[in-house]
């Protein structure tokens, strides 16, 4: 019988796998690329689905963020607020997500991806009913709020994988 952890870790591996495939071959400036000039770069998609799991995963799981613990920060050096993860981005604060090397963006991913795989991978299925944000009516439990993760991550890699095959669509 496959567990809730087992199904979870499978689940994140999927969007690392899908995050390595959609930056390979591109070239900085494939990264950046907006396909209108409100659009979402892939740099800028990438990122925020990482900072989103590093945020969430970290919160349920009472852990440090990567982004901030192993210095990914500074490493990025983006013109943000430190505890930025996208939410609400205007198109300004979109185009300030820029790496030298998307190289970083997987960096990155990685490191959030080996902490989330390294909580999940250890929880129980009675762990999931525990309840992890109470601002919410009815209250979110760690299943739901997991499930959410999940769901976010797959949907912006989805986009970043639209945009990926736009540009190569164009030469």
């Amino acid at each position: 019988m496959t567990t809730g952890a087992e199904l979870l870790v499978d689940a994140f591996g999927r969007v690392q796998e899908a995050v390595h495939e959609v930056v390979s071959g591109l070239t900085v400036e494939q990264v950046h690329a907006r396909l209108d000039p409100e659009a979402n770069s892939i740099a800028w998609l990438l990122w925020h689905l990482t900072r989103v799991q590093d945020d969430h995963i970290a919160e349920a799981a009472g852990l440090d963020q990567v982004w901030l613990r192993d210095g990914f920060e500074e490493r990025f050096g983006l013109p943000l607020d430190r505890r930025a993860i996208g939410y609400g981005h205007t198109s300004a604060e979109v185009a300030a997500v820029r790496v030298e090397d998307p190289k970083l963006l997987l960096d990155y991913h990685d490191s959030v991806h080996q902490q989330t795989v390294g909580y999940v991978g250890g929880l129980t299925d009675a762990d999931f009913d525990r309840v992890v944000d109470r601002s919410w009516d009815p209250a979110v439990t760690l299943a739901v709020r997991l499930i959410s993760v999940v769901g976010d991550t797959m949907m912006h890699v989805g986009q970043a994988q639209f945009i990926s095959g736009v540009l190569d669509r164009r030469g």
